[in-house]
């Protein structure tokens, strides 16, 4: 029989067919396995590398459109606000020009309106003078008698004119 005691040491078949499949098995790993799965480890970092330059790039490129974009926004405003004043100095001239139109045409009015009123009054002078010339000649022919001849009827008739002109205050103009 064949008992013995198990010692710390005790090396038996089935260890060393262990350490020999142990050795074997990390012979295989690192001739096929671990170069395959290095290469995917560093495939999968040169990927990530990369990706995060191309996200860096991408970022770059972001904060330049942004920086575009802002200037952009600035040349817009700026551009508004020339636009803005222009179009409010327009206005201003505008009506400036309206304001000027409108008072040479109130001027024009008023002087148009002078106008006419002074040729109302002369026509209504005239008018005055031709219906009391023919009162004084009919008058005259009245207490006369007789019918005056041309030179005598015109010298009547402005004299009568002079002293209805200047009973009024007015002379003949």
């Amino acid at each position: 029989m064949y008992l013995a005691a198990a010692g710390l040491l005790d090396l038996s078949l089935s260890f060393v067919a262990e350490i020999i499949a142990f050795i074997a098995m990390i012979l295989v790993l690192a001739r096929w396995v671990y170069p395959r799965v290095m290469e995917a480890a560093e495939g999968r970092q040169r990927a990530v590398a990369e990706q995060l330059t191309a996200a860096e790039k991408a970022r770059e490129e972001a904060l330049q459109r942004l920086k575009d974009a802002e200037a952009k926004l600035q040349e817009a405003r700026g551009q508004a606000s020339s636009i803005i004043e222009g179009a409010n100095r327009t206005a201003q001239q505008l009506s400036a020009d309206a304001r000027a139109r409108a008072d040479e045409d109130a001027r024009r009015i008023v002087e148009n309106a002078r106008k006419e009123i002074v040729a109302e009054r002369d026509r209504a002078l005239d008018s005055v003078r031709s219906e009391v010339a023919e009162l004084v000649v009919a008058a005259t022919e009245k207490v006369v008698g007789e019918a005056l001849d041309d030179k005598r009827h015109h010298r009547l008739i402005e004299e009568a004119i002079a002293e209805v002109g200047g009973a009024n205050g007015r002379g003949r103009r």
